[in-house]
């Protein structure tokens, strides 16, 4: 927004006795506004590293372990999945593992944390809340400027339109954490009420918060066209997922178009991590060396 634009604004607001604050957030609902040409930086999920993380038997790494890979493989940034840090959580292992990244070059791209955002008021879904709001705490700890989140599966008794306003007033409750905190809520296409991009913009829209957006996960759409998905989501992206494959809907897995989803990316005026969360059966010490150069040839060849 320019100077004189938002100086009409704020002046348009207090003339009709609207506040600044509510002007802005009357606007929130549109995808977030970047300056500057489209920048996708690499980064790496610690989930494509959950089998060692956590181990049949025993861990055969640590987040520390994990960062350091990351950067000795070549990553801008590291999203570091709240799963593997050891509880209870301590402020001294959070400000360790941020000093590791900073020390190691790497940026932290995002954290994230597994709760449920479906549930209708009461006790459950208190500590859902409760929960995510902990983690905005974590997260700045980190210095992670999102938080990725989920939104859930119709609960019993429930109509998906009930089920999708109670993740709205789940993602409501959490929005002036996340402003104290200076971390964004990145709601995940993790099927569920959010399968489709449809169901993902159209909360996003009614969350009347700038401090929520997408957290696009390139794999997760099992629809007729996952491209058209990608690209209708991408303008509310803050942080995005890569998964090396996709599955239309009755069809087979096939390798994702990686070049293919950084023009996505690129179009939609995206500034920010495509980071790989992997999934895939060759395992990850082959695979991520190999996306990060996949990623790296799409980048530099943008048109």
């Amino acid at each position: 927004m320019s100077g004189l634009h938002r100086r009409e604004v704020m002046a348009a607001a207090i003339g009709t006795g609207i506040t600044v604050c509510a002007a802005v957030r009357a606007r929130a609902a549109d995808p977030p506004a970047r300056s500057g040409k489209p920048l996708v930086k690499a980064g790496i999920a610690a989930y494509s590293y959950r089998q060692q993380l956590t181990g049949s038997q025993q861990p055969t790494m640590t987040m520390l372990d994990f960062v350091r890979l990351a950067a000795e493989t070549g990553w801008d940034g590291v999203e570091l999945t709240s799963y593997y840090i050891p509880t209870p959580v301590t402020q001294a292992y959070l400000a360790d593992l941020k000093r590791l990244c900073f020390v190691n070059g790497l940026q932290v791209a995002a954290s994230s944390v597994g709760n449920v955002f479906t549930h209708p008021a009461g006790e459950v879904r208190d500590r859902e809340i409760a929960k995510v709001k902990e983690w905005l705490g974590h997260a700045q700890a980190l210095g992670a400027p999102v938080l990725r989140v989920f939104a859930g599966n119709v609960q019993a008794g429930q109509t998906p339109e009930e089920a999708e306003r109670c993740c709205i007033e789940c993602l409501e409750a959490c929005c002036d954490r996340a402003a104290e905190t200076g971390v964004m809520l990145g709601l995940e296409n993790h099927g569920g009420i959010v399968a489709e991009a449809s169901a993902v913009t159209r909360i996003l829209r009614a969350v009347k918060s700038p401090w929520v957006g997408a957290n696009l996960d390139t794999g997760n759409f099992r629809t007729d066209d996952p491209y058209a998905d990608i690209a209708a989501c991408a303008p509310y992206a803050v942080t995005t997922h890569l998964k090396t494959e996709i599955q239309p809907p009755g069809g087979q897995k096939q390798p994702a178009d990686v070049k293919r989803i950084v023009q996505i990316l690129a179009d939609s005026g995206y500034r920010g991590f495509l980071t790989l969360e992997y999934e895939g059966a060759e395992p990850v010490a082959a695979a991520a060396p190999r996306t990060l150069a996949a990623i790296r040839q799409a980048v530099a060849a943008l048109s």
